[in-house]
């Protein structure tokens, strides 16, 4: 949409005018074999990339800003510091989503859908079907984020041959319904393994439905489709030291988010969906192909350590080649992350010192204090900026391609694993009344860190984002897990002192794009109130 959906249409329907040109890449050429097929899939992997690390700068951080877990940390930035100026229907973040979703990923998906469900050069029905449902699991896919993000959208299953301008939003309900069905098919038809990391499987699709029936509020059928994925054989928490770092100092959750441990293939059982990232040499590896566009976490959330100075004033720290990188301070957890969700559990491995680094040392050897640790001093240290605890997640090793200023890695993301499966069951469990499989399904989380066990009576919605925060921060997209959940303003008003206060009800949901409602000339596209 955006532009009448200009993504969405491909060319004039008059039999005069029906070629197919030769000379380049189009979906008459590319789509007449199962390798065809098999590099527009491709495509799709290439868009869920696109979707995160499309930008450089604050601009992809929207899922974070303004929640319970993090605030902008660098001064010059506004990102929603006041929510009813930021967040209006002109806002970059609001327009960016919507348009990869009409214009990238979706036309891309339909296109897949639509040719194979046309062609007949099919070995069989399997081959066809296995096509069509990686196509609709990342259909569905979108339709669950935009849902989450907007509310109801216009529910779009087609190729349009003609310009479009009388596009209907549909309820949020009927598009998880319709995230639903295409997640129902999929589950029937992916495979159960793949020899290729990063690939879709039925557990992707059962873990998405366990999270789109809940909205639904069908809890028993979330329940069934997060057991296939638990109790399937397939996928198991990892529990003991593993992977390219085992044998240095460390523990198991430090071990799932080390450099190269995130595939299957790296003995990780847990994981369900891996973003794949190369080398920024390899072709195809990154982001639209730039060496810029890798995993810009480490430079996003990471803070100016090295720009502390020394009790004398001078510079105390050095830029190296190591695991830190560059941070700028674009995102900084709130205090409610760093500080508030871990009292009471001193055990918790998510918050050892190779989960969380809370402590710096001067490194600069020309500093009289280099060896030495930084004690914190409000005088000459920045703890919005320079000082706060840096998770180690989004260090990567990969920067060094670039050298030390680099700040930024190419390690594979997680999309999925689970962890994460076990957590949205205990969600389904706890709003079906069944608070007891709810604290067992928590635990078994909570038992792999090492953290002390609850009680049936111990657990509500508010506990499950705690612990999702624990456990998931960053690789879930926050904002989308408090809007469906409905939690976005309370949640935000108790934990976030920069947004806090600004944060209004009809906040709960991002605003239609007004360049989306400029161009459905010939129909309505209602505004989310208050907007």
């Amino acid at each position: 949409m955006g532009a009448l959906l200009v993504g969405l249409t491909t060319a004039c329907q008059d039999d005069f005018l029906d070629e197919a040109p030769q000379d380049f890449l189009n979906s008459d050429v590319v789509l007449t074999s199962p390798e065809g097929f098999e590099s527009a899939i491709v495509g799709l992997h290439e868009s869920v990339r696109h979707l995160y690390f499309r930008e450089d700068g604050s601009k992809m951080q929207s899922m974070f800003f303004g929640t319970d877990i993090a605030m902008a940390g660098d001064r010059s930035l506004a990102d929603f510091r006041d929510y009813p100026t930021w967040l209006t229907p002109n806002l970059y973040a609001v327009e960016f989503y919507w348009n990869w979703a009409y214009r990238n990923l979706m036309p891309r998906a339909n296109t897949i859908i639509q040719y194979a469900e046309e062609e007949d050069f099919w070995g069989g029905e399997a081959e066809r079907n296995a096509v069509i449902a990686e196509a609709k699991f990342f259909r569905a896919y979108t339709y669950n984020f935009l849902a989450n993000l907007y509310g109801g959208v216009p529910l779009v299953d087609q190729l349009y041959r003609a310009p479009k301008a009388d596009f209907e939003r549909n309820s949020r309900e009927e598009v998880y319904a319709f995230a639903r069905q295409d997640l129902e098919f999929a589950a029937e038809w992916l495979p159960e393994t793949t020899d290729i990391d990063g690939r879709i499987t039925k557990a992707a699709a059962h873990h998405l439905l366990t999270e789109v029936y809940i909205n639904l509020g069908e809890f028993e059928k979330a329940v069934e489709s997060a057991s296939k994925v638990i109790g399937g054989g397939r996928h198991h928490l990892m529990t003991e030291r593993f992977g390219s770092r085992m044998d240095e100092p460390g523990d198991v959750i430090s071990d799932l988010h080390a450099q190269d441990n995130q595939n299957r293939s790296t003995g990780n059982m847990e994981t369900i969906w891996a973003l794949q990232f190369e080398p920024r040499s390899t072709p195809g590896g990154t982001v639209e192909n730039s060496k810029w566009k890798g995993v810009t976490w480490l430079r996003a959330w990471g803070p100016k350590w090295w720009d502390i100075t020394d009790p004398n004033g001078e510079s105390g720290m050095q830029l190296s080649v190591d695991s830190l990188g560059r941070g700028v301070a674009w995102v900084r957890p709130t205090d409610y992350f760093n500080y508030e969700i871990w009292e009471g559990y001193p055990n918790d491995v998510r918050n050892s010192k190779y989960n969380i680094r809370r402590t710096y040392y001067y490194n600069n050897p020309e500093s009289e204090y280099f060896g030495q640790e930084v004690v914190f001093d409000a005088s000459r240290l920045d703890s919005m900026v320079q000082y706060y605890p840096m998770l180690t997640k989004i260090e990567g090793t990969a920067e060094q391609y670039e050298g030390a200023s680099y700040g930024r890695s190419f390690k594979d993301v997680y999309l999925m694993r689970l962890a994460e499966t076990y957590l949205l069951r205990a969600e389904a469990y706890f709003l079906m009344g069944d608070a007891g499989n709810a604290a067992a399904d928590i635990n078994k989380v909570r038992e792999r860190a090492h953290a002390a066990p609850i009680e049936a009576g111990e657990v509500d919605l508010d506990f499950i984002l705690d612990e999702r925060a624990r456990e998931l921060v960053i690789e879930e997209n926050r904002r989308l897990t408090l809007n469906r959940m409905g939690k976005l303003i309370e949640r935000t008003k108790k934990y976030n002192p920069q947004s806090g206060s600004s944060i209004k009800e009809y906040h709960q949901l991002f605003p239609i794009p007004l360049s989306t409602i400029d161009a459905n000339i010939d129909k309505l596209l209602p505004q989310n109130p208050g907007y």
